[in-house]
């Protein structure tokens, strides 16, 4: 067969080469190509700022090294390309060698631009602050005479002609942009430090961020001084100079915000306007076409209109084989014949392209493309090749004879990975590769080259550098356990002993099998111990003791105790250090209630007592449920023992109380009880409950049950491995097996975002000296043992919390650790200022003192205890004189046996004074400059892993002893164990000293610990590698990759590039063991696809830049019909801004003479996404979110769902306020944090967006006091009232900031003068139509239906559009319908949540935006939508069915017909399952829908509907008709009113009889005849010809309109580009641009040709 077509092929060629006449008849074509470009939505930012940019994020001090070796600006002009070399000329001279690649890298694919951007917005906020001040400082006239005036200039500046100033700086309240005035600022300034007053020049009220660049020697001043401006520019050199030099001396603290202003590109040069002015052209994306099912067809049949004159820009790669040619080879030998040629290619190309197999093709098809793919000389690029071009190579491969070999081996590998699953470890660590794009990849790679690059500077040998980065992250603990085991805990019951149990089984297989949701597995054994510690005198407390009881009444098959506390006794312990009360100085209730309780639990069992503190809650009015916080009164307590001991005594009650009141039996067991809750540090969480020893906050009905649920699946777990039987003590065998004596959250947190690490390693190898000067204390007589953990003590002198903290700390290493270490670094705020403070100053100096003594760190721990404890009990307060603070501390020098020189000329000697102030100084600075800490911060760094101390409660020494467990648990054992077994080469033996080694293990530990990777690993070593893998080593490298990839799939199609893009540019090491799914029903691949990375050298010939990457398709099947997707990263929302064809519908041969289809796409938003949580409680369902600026507080609103709590949000590069919206939201919550739950606690939380990576936020919000019964979305509310529909908020989109309109869009506003559209006025409630379209074909439909609507409405209409599917051109129609016929529109718009399964053919994605997001896609001031099928024609005024009443249901459908009785055997919904699911329930149809809005968010609708869909969508056999299905299932939940059935008509399901009737009909697909749609609808709807007729002409006069505007004609190159008058100039290309676009589509470099 295969040499009969080899044969006929061989027969055309001939026939062309000797003009055959029967292929004369043949029309020429020519090959046809398809380019795509990705834009951002902001103006272009200069690649020389961004370069600072990369290198600041790199480390935050290169930025400074750039900007001094960047040369001044040359009046020699430099080429683009000249400038690119220089600015990696100079980063390589910053930069050590592995992290060079990854800046090239990240510059070409402009990562740093939206950096840039986000300085944008500061200096145009600087600059309308300033406006005044600017123009008097440029000498522009003013009329700002008065304050008044001046302060109203301000906040509304007058828009002038003048020109922007190219560099200022901004001081808060004013700002300069001449010398002169900034060095007369400096010089008060300047004079207020000399004579120590301070004034206003002296403060600064500039707001600072996280990502500004600070000058390194200018952290602790007070003054700041921001200077806005680019380098290169020759005002800039000068005002920096000015700074820089300030900043040493101390004067102001200097900050860097660059900024290009774009009236000063042509001054300032080509090398800092570079890559400025054009919108961005981004890479890292990939883009998809699909080969389209036609089984309808669905193609618009209006004439296409001619393409742009860039569509003779020749991409096609005529060198690429087709079914065994090479045409360029041929088109050399035979150019006459390029016609005929071509045609050929073509019918070749068509004939190749297969998207349906034979069943014995398909059986080793995974097996012979593996083969394909490993047997070529270069296998990376052959499978990229192979999977982003499969439909044009399937049949080849499909013939390859097959290596039974590789066969073997795949499926000898597929016993221990499932077939078709990829995988992907980057030096051991697994990637999570649903969210994986190019720009998190170079992050992780970022990770691996920073870590590989400090450990090679500490100097550890190049052969234990790769073990030590494959050391796994720690993982996230879903649970910490603390053991509770003590004398003091009292129980209730014994599963496993009480008589009330002894019918239960004792089968632990039972918690293997199943149970229906919520139902118990009673079993005598006590798997699930539920211990509480509360105070017994307080009402949470008690009311936990009536849940116990409930508990237990109810048989819950848990074994429950009580740890009683006191919480008076427990603030006395604190005050003491530890210490315990003595005995009868302390008369509390809760001391009483805990005393009466022990006595009858000995005397009268523990039913009674727990009965006893039930009772005293029933006395002060309080139960299970209620809210009651009245508190516990003697009255209460005595009343409940006298009801509980009445009956059981014979003694009277009275007498019984008063004796155990005034005598102090049990009050001992109760305060030591009090001890230990405190010891545990629980004592601030009570009331709690620990559930095996796992700490949950929530002790109400539900928590209790959440937690015996949570633990479940270990206990199972447990079981079904033979882990634990019917003898297993569980509490025993989990609190053994891992956990700790103590709880603090923050200590023992594994949540991300709940840590943060410095790096240590960049600190101690940039040469500072600060930590290689300390002196580390240590436990007494492990001074020479290596110490795995070291604590930084950063305290701040000036305040009481800074030595409390370094008092605990010694009493920590008092305690004896033998692994820790602790070094103190004095972080005080004012360092001059503190020298004046006496009292604490000489404390810090006899402290130093002590740390110098030759004693060593043995004699130094006690005497520093003992200073430290004396003023501990004066509050650090130091009263007494100086010469009696001497003698004390002489006192204990001589007991510790520490010699100390503290004579007179120690404490008046002025070079002992600076040398110790220059001391406190550098450490301050080091604090600072290195570990990102303000001055007169108190903090704790361990092993790089960050704890700031609050003023409330600080670390205590038994959290130290806590934290040095955790912290050599996590993470840092296994980098000890390496550290401690290495063979040092080339370091003197002398050096290697504990101190050294510890310092090693402290670095690495925190270098690894900023990496940002996964916990998980898994062990490919295990799978055979021989025949089926690419094995390519690459010597020296960093980056290891290991992989099993599935080529036939799209997750192989995305990670094809990647591994090519690793290989080429970081030279990693690979080893990718291919796994092909071993049956295929059909072909895994319909679709070709291309990923988009800039090429390594982005300029044109004549060395100006390029405009960006662009995908490039050639060889594409002419006569197939293809769609377009885009496939961006997750954060990215795009939408298509030019494309004069279809992407729906793309058909090649369609192009006529055009060669080259183009599309741009535009990045719309960068998605602020997150979930949200209540503090110790679900999602916070309804609760509304607002995003805003400081201009504009209200840019976009949106609600959380009850699904997760996610919530998204539309954003740009930018400072952002995330804030609770007014009205409900801010009544009932406050964010998490200071006065949280208050009335003064945070309602807002900062937001920054600064890189294409979007932002991703996890809230917690805590309920208001008195309302924590109250919900966001009551029974008779919606939410916040004021954004209500009558509301006076106009727009959910309004008035925003210039730079962000542009970046969000949204919002249409009504058109001027409705009136004068064709309709009648139209008056009363605007009615609110809900649409979605895709294609041309179904956007004509589409207009023809809001024609339909408007012709029978009498009132107001408003449309939205889901936006992401429109075509450009229907964007741009849209605004002059509206004018024409007087309606109002907006585009909206929402990214299909991470965590909810994804569809991938997108007519599915389409389907699912109708139904899934309805209460999140519209702004929250919508009441109620109608949904409208584009093909639909509406008859009747929708007003009708806008009114109607919906009977308290948020959805209404219109049922399917069922008098067409051709299709009855077409009606699935009256057979099988779903005659058996609805019950007598109609089946609805989805072409019209409405939803009541408010009722739809009230009873969690979508929430609801979202469940179901995650649930169903799973398998690939539900849900055939998405969009119906779902809300047909799940109408049992989500009630549907039956909406009458005239309401809606199609031919294929309602009989003919009906029509007459119908209000709307719709064009349904007829499964019978499957008759075109555009030939139905001319069929069966009479007025549809004369609608689209009337739609087609205001079409035509748009154009026509459009066409006929004044035009330039601007000559470039190959390109004719005509730009209209009202053209903006950054939407359209012209001369040299079109050139570099054209040039950009022919020479891109894509990841194949790396």
């Amino acid at each position: 067969m295969a040499s009969f077509k080899i044969l006929f092929a061989g027969a055309l060629l001939l026939a062309i080469a000797f003009g055959s006449p029967s292929l004369a008849i043949v029309s020429p074509a020519r090959p046809k190509n398809i380019n795509v470009a990705l834009q951002s939505k902001w103006e272009g930012t200069s690649l020389l700022l961004e370069a600072g940019e990369l290198l600041a994020k790199l480390r935050d001090d290169f930025i400074w090294s750039f900007i001094e070796q960047w040369p001044p600006h040359s009046s020699v002009p430099l080429s683009d390309e000249a400038c690119f070399n220089n600015i990696l000329r100079i980063s390589s001279s910053i930069l050590d060698g592995p992290l060079q690649p990854v800046f090239h890298l990240s510059l070409l694919l402009r990562s740093a631009s939206p950096k840039v951007v986000l300085y944008r917005q500061l200096a145009e906020e600087s600059l309308l602050h300033h406006m005044g001040l600017i123009q008097e400082s440029l000498h522009l006239s003013s009329q700002c005479d008065s304050q008044e005036e001046d302060d109203r200039c301000r906040t509304s500046p007058r828009v002038t002609s003048e020109r922007k100033p190219c560099c200022w700086v901004d001081v808060g309240n004013h700002a300069f942009s001449l010398k002169s005035e900034l060095a007369d600022w400096l010089d008060t300034i300047k004079t207020a430090l000399k004579d120590r007053e301070v004034k206003g020049a002296h403060h600064s009220n500039v707001e600072l961020f996280e990502f500004d660049h600070i000058f390194p020697h200018s952290i602790s001043s007070r003054s700041v001084a921001i200077l806005y401006g680019s380098p290169g520019a020759s005002c800039f050199g000068d005002l920096h100079s000015m700074l820089e030099e300030a900043a040493k001396l101390g004067l102001v603290k200097y900050v860097l915000r660059p900024y290009l202003v774009s009236e000063c590109q042509a001054e300032q040069g080509n090398c800092a306007s570079m890559g400025a002015g054009s919108k961005v052209l981004l890479g890292g994306y990939g883009v998809e076409l699909a080969l389209k099912n036609m089984e309808y067809k669905a193609i618009d049949d209006s004439d296409v209109k001619k393409n742009d004159a860039m569509d003779e820009v020749r991409t096609d790669d005529l060198s690429e084989e087709v079914r065994g040619f090479i045409f360029s080879r041929l088109l050399e030998r035979k150019p006459h014949l390029s016609d005929d040629l071509l045609t050929f290619r073509d019918h070749l190309l068509s004939s190749s392209v297969s998207d349906t197999m034979n069943v014995w093709e398909l059986k080793d098809l995974g097996y012979q493309t593996a083969q394909r793919i490993l047997h070529a000389s270069e296998s990376l690029r052959v499978m990229q090749d192979v999977n982003q071009n499969f439909p044009n190579l399937v049949s080849a491969i499909s013939r390859l004879k097959l290596n039974e070999t590789i066969k073997d081996e795949i499926v000898a590998n597929q016993k221990l990975v499932n077939p078709g699953k990829n995988m992907l470890a980057i030096n051991g660590a697994l990637i999570n590769l649903e969210g994986l794009d190019l720009h998190s990849l170079i992050e992780l790679v970022l990770g691996e080259l920073s870590l590989a690059d400090a450990i090679s500077k500490l100097k550890v040998p190049a052969k234990y550098v790769k073990s030590l980065m494959q050391i796994p992250d720690p993982a996230e603990l879903s649970s910490v356990r603390v053991d509770f085991r003590s004398p003091y805990v009292y129980y209730l019951n014994n599963l496993e002993e009480d008589a009330m149990y002894r019918r239960w089984r004792s089968n632990l297989q039972e918690l293997l099998m199943p149970v229906f949701p919520g139902q118990m597995r009673y079993i005598k054994k006590n798997l699930f111990n539920a211990v509480y510690i509360i105070d017994p005198a307080t009402p949470s407390g008690l009311q936990v003791v009536d849940i116990i009881l409930y508990y237990y009444e109810n048989n819950v098959p848990m074994r429950f105790g009580i740890i009683l506390t006191s919480s008076g006794a427990a603030k006395s312990i604190a005050g003491s250090g530890g210490e315990l009360p003595s005995l009868g100085t302390r008369k509390d209730l809760s001391i009483l209630a805990g005393k009466l309780f022990m006595y009858i639990e000995e005397n009268h069992g523990a039913v009674a007592a727990f009965q006893f503190l039930s009772r005293i809650n029933e006395a002060r009015g309080g139960d299970m449920e209620s809210r009651n916080e009245d508190p516990v009164e003697s009255t209460h307590i005595e009343e409940a023992f006298y009801d509980t001991i009445r009956s059981r005594v014979k003694s009277p009650p009275e007498e019984i109380l008063l004796k155990l009141e005034k005598g102090s039996d049990y009050e001992e067991n109760v305060l030591k009880s009090t001890l230990f809750v405190y010891k545990l540090g629980l004592q601030e969480l009570q009331p709690c409950l620990l559930m095996n020893g796992v700490v949950h906050t929530s002790t109400s009905l539900e928590g209790g049950l959440q937690a015996m649920s949570e633990e479940l699946p270990k206990i199972q777990e447990g079981v079904y491995f033979g882990h634990i039987n019917s003898h297993t003590d569980i509490l025993e065998k989990f609190l053994k097996e891992k956990a700790y004596f103590r709880y603090n959250l923050d200590i023992v947190a594994t949540s991300k975002e709940d840590i943060k690490y410095v790096s240590l390693a960049r600190a101690v190898t940039r040469g500072n000296q600060v930590l290689s000067a300390s002196t580390f204390l240590h436990s007494s007589g492990t001074e020479d043992d290596i110490k795995a953990i070291t604590h930084l003590i950063c305290v701040n002198a000036a305040s009481t919390q800074g030595f409390q903290l370094l008092l605990q700390s010694v009493r920590y290493l008092m305690t004896g650790s033998k692994r820790g270490r602790v070094g103190i670094l004095f972080n005080v705020a004012d360092v001059p200022d503190f020298g004046k403070a006496s009292s604490s100053f000489l404390l810090v100096r006899v402290i130093k003192e002590a740390l110098r003594s030759p004693g060593g760190t043995k004699k130094v721990l006690p005497f520093l205890h003992s200073l430290l404890s004396l003023y501990a009990a004066h509050n650090f307060v130091l009263e007494e004189s100086h010469d009696s603070t001497l003698e004390k501390s002489l006192g204990f020098a001589e007991s510790a046996k520490l010699k100390l020189d503290l004579s007179d000329n120690f404490l008046l000697s002025l070079e002992s004074i600076e040398e110790c102030l220059k001391q406190v100084g550098e450490e301050t600075q080091f604090v600072s400059k290195h570990l990102g800490l303000e001055p007169g911060t108190n903090a704790v760094i361990t092993n790089g892993k960050l704890f700031l101390q609050s003023s409330r409660r600080g670390f205590v020494a038994e959290d130290f002893v806590l934290l040095e467990a955790v912290e050599f648990d996590r993470r840092v054992k296994p980098v000890s164990d390496i550290i401690e077994n290495v063979e040092w080469e080339g370091i003197d033996p002398d050096d290697l000293t504990a101190d050294f080694l510890s310092s090693v293990i402290m670095c690495i530990s925190s270098e690894i610990a900023l990496r940002n990777r996964g916990s998980d690993t898994a062990r490919f070593d295990l799978l055979q590698s021989e025949h089926s893998a690419i094995i390519q080593e690459s010597e020296n490298a960093i980056v290891h990759v290991d992989a099993i990839v599935d080529p036939l799939s799209s997750t192989g199609q995305r990670l094809s590039p990647f591994f090519v893009l690793l290989q080429s540019w970081f030279q990693a090491s690979m080893r990718i063991l291919l796994n092909p799914m071993n049956s295929l029903a059909d072909l895994p691949l319909k679709n070709f696809y291309r990923f988009v990375v800039p090429s390594r050298h982005p300029f044109n010939l004549d060395g100006s830049l390029q405009s960006g990457p662009t995908a490039v398709f050639s060889n594409m099947p002419p006569t197939r019909t293809l769609t377009m997707n885009l496939d961006v990263p997750e954060p990215w929302l795009v939408e298509p801004v030019d494309a004069i064809y279809d992407l729906d519908n793309i058909v090649l041969e369609k192009l006529g003479d055009a060669r080259t289809m183009y599309a741009v796409f535009e990045l719309e938003a960068l998605m602020l996404t997150g979930h949200c949580h209540e503090q110790n409680d679900g999602p916070p369902r309804g609760l509304q979110l607002v995003l805003g600026t400081k201009l504009n507080p209200h840019v976009v609103d949106t609600i959380v769902m009850a699904n997760l709590g996610y919530w998204q949000l539309k954003a740009a590069p930018g400072v952002w306020t995330l804030r609770l919206a007014p009205g409900r939201s801010s009544s009932l919550y406050t964010f998490h944090g200071p006065e949280e739950g208050d009335n003064h606690g945070p309602l807002t939380k900062q937001v920054v967006i600064k890189d294409l990576r979007g932002e991703l936020l996890h809230l917690e919000v805590v309920k208001r006091k008195g309302k924590e019964n109250e919900a966001v979305l009551g029974a008779d509310d919606d939410g916040d009232s004021q954004y209500g529909e009558h509301s006076g908020r106009k727009g959910w989109n309004q008035n925003l900031l210039k730079w962000a309109a542009d970046f969000l869009g949204g919002s249409k506003p009504p058109p001027q003068n409705p009136s004068q559209g064709k309709l009648m006025a139209r008056t009363g409630e605007p009615i609110n139509i809900f649409s979605i379209a895709s294609g041309h074909l179904y956007e004509r439909f589409l207009k023809i239906m809001m024609l339909s609507v408007l012709k029978n409405t009498r009132r107001p209409v408003k449309f939205w559009f889901i936006k992401n599917y429109l075509s450009p051109q229907f964007k741009n129609f849209i605004p002059h319908m509206a004018k024409e016929y007087g309606f109002q529109y907006d585009l909206v718009t929402y990214k299909w949540p991470t965590w909810l399964h994804k569809q991938t053919e997108k007519q599915r994605i389409i389907w699912a935006y109708k139904i899934l997001f309805l209460d999140v896609i519209f702004p929250l001031s919508l009441r109620k939508v109608i949904f409208v099928d584009a093909d639909q024609i509406v008859r009747a005024d929708m007003g009708e069915l806008y009114d109607m009443d919906l009977k308290g249901r948020p959805l209404a459908y219109t049922p399917f017909c069922d008098n067409n009785k051709e299709m009855d055997g077409y009606r699935f919904w009256n057979q099988g399952f779903w005659k058996d699911h609805l019950r007598g329930r109609p089946y609805h149809i989805s072409a019209l829908y409405v939803v009541d809005l408010k009722k739809f968010r009230q009873t969690a609708a979508g929430d609801n509907l979202r469940v179901f869909y995650e649930t169903l969508s799973k398998d690939p056999g539900s849900l055939s008709n998405l969009d119906q299905d779902l809300p047909n299932y799940a109408q049992h939940q989500v009630p549907i009113f039956s909406l009458p059935q005239e309401w809606l008509w199609c031919e294929s399901w309602c009989g003919n009889a009906t029509k007459g009737k119908a209000k709307t009909i719709d064009l349904c697909n007829n499964p019978m005849t499957k008759e075109p749609k555009l030939q139905g609808a001319r069929r069966i709807v009479a007025e549809w010809p004369a609608l689209d007729e009337e739609v087609r002409s205001l079409t035509s006069r748009v154009l026509g309109e459009a066409e006929q505007a004044d035009v330039t004609v601007v000559k470039g190159g190959e390109a004719d580009v005509a730009i209209g008058k009202g053209a903006e100039p950054a939407d359209v290309k012209v001369g040299k641009d079109a050139e570099q676009f054209s040039d950009a589509a022919s020479n891109v470099e894509t990841a194949s040709e790396l």
